[in-house]
């Protein structure tokens, strides 16, 4: 899994660029209608909704941002409705790659989504074609020098997680199943034990090697994919390794 948590990692670090000139907050507002569309307006009741507010007041959203999105999200608003669409894929190489979405107009991103993938070497494929290929799970990263690898792993243990390592960058990194997400994120607050990375995403079984100008080609896939405004997350199969982040 050191793979994924590379690119966990590079998409947090473009997030926090994207943050700097307001470009996350359209893919934060997203997230917002569609946990207020899902499960309701409020975030006492609505973990998925709390940690979009969450996540959106870190990059300092505007409350009356928030309060539009919500709004939307539970149809006081009357705009049109958001919807959640997973598109799939292959890379340079023919690496998989996965970009969950969340749309008001799905006619319009998948012929976008498809230009994204041929122009840079890739090819949008049908559902199902790649999907098998990766499991949905809760994600936590934190800093391996800077966090207690004995006291993270004691509470990740006890509450539902699965898999605790240190990745080959030096992260120490755990997973969970995504019905437990919510209880183990709780208690690493409740620990005060702040993970870089927490989210419920798709993680590769196992990972696949490329040259590295053919790495290289499948990188900028991905980053072109994770700056679509309709994209929230990328996943891939491709093994990142230290060459094919040598221009970052």
């Amino acid at each position: 899994m050191a793979g994924h948590s590379k690119w966990a990692n590079i998409q947090h670090r473009k997030g926090r660029v994207d943050a700097a000139r307001g470009k996350l907050w359209s893919k934060l507002s997203k997230a917002i209608i569609m946990a207020a569309q899902s499960g309701g307006g409020d975030p006492n009741a609505n973990f998925r909704l709390r940690k979009a507010i969450d996540d959106a007041k870190a990059v300092s959203m505007p409350k009356d941002n928030i309060a539009r999105a919500i709004k939307r999200g539970t149809g006081e608003s009357g705009d049109a409705r958001v919807e959640e669409v997973v598109y799939e894929g292959y890379g340079p190489g023919g690496v998989a790659i996965m970009c969950e979405s969340l749309t008001d107009n799905r006619n319009r991103t998948a012929p976008e989504m498809r230009l994204i993938f041929s122009k840079l070497g890739g090819e949008l494929g049908k559902t199902g074609c790649v999907s098998y290929l990766f499991d949905r799970k809760g994600l936590f990263v934190f800093d391996g020098e800077g966090v207690d690898e004995e006291r993270v792993t004691e509470i990740a243990l006890e509450n539902g997680g699965e898999d605790v390592e240190t990745t080959d960058d030096g992260k120490l990194q755990v997973t969970c199943s995504p019905d437990d997400y919510q209880t183990l994120a709780e208690a690493f607050e409740t620990a005060e034990l702040t993970p870089e990375v927490k989210q419920v995403t798709l993680i590769p079984q196992t990972t696949v090697e490329v040259d590295a100008d053919t790495g290289k080609k499948a990188m900028r896939l991905l980053e072109q994919l994770d700056d679509h405004d309709d994209v929230q997350n990328v996943s891939t199969n491709l093994n990142i390794t230290d060459d094919l982040l040598s221009d970052e």
